[in-house]
């Protein structure tokens, strides 16, 4: 007497005392014994109804990985080295490289534009005003 038969995992899981793990691609219908691996974090758990996770943080984490958006990358606009940057007090009219405070008046100082000291005289200067043009942030 040959007893072999074919049975689908679902009748082999019904069959067994144990609860066994079913994948979430096989049905476990009317199947209470059966436990179920959570798509997004693998744990075996109980599916009670229709559950498919084993918990609201990982159906909250699958709901997020399925509808999220590429984020565009954040260009920050070009800065001006502050090092290569001449500064004016607003008070006294003393210009400073690099340095945004008057320490005479205990003032800030205003953007004048980048520069350099100038080689003869050790005065800082700008390169609108070797060009001759008007800075745009005076």
């Amino acid at each position: 007497m040959n007893t072999t038969s074919t049975t689908s995992p679902n009748e082999t899981a019904v069959r067994n005392d144990t609860a066994t793990a079913v994948s979430p691609n096989e049905t476990a219908v009317r199947n209470d014994t059966a436990t179920m691996i959570c798509p997004q974090c693998g744990d075996t758990f109980r599916p009670l109804g229709r559950r498919q996770w084993c918990s609201d943080a990982c159906r909250q984490a699958a709901w997020r990985r399925r509808n999220t958006t590429p984020r565009a990358a954040v260009v920050l606009p070009a800065r001006t080295v502050k090092a290569d940057t001449v500064y004016e007090c607003p008070n006294c009219q003393t210009r400073y490289l690099g340095q945004q405070h008057c320490p005479d008046c205990r003032t800030f100082c205003r953007n004048i534009g980048r520069g350099a000291p100038c080689p003869h005289c050790d005065e800082f200067v700008t390169v609108g005003d070797l060009t001759g043009e008007q800075g745009a942030r005076r």
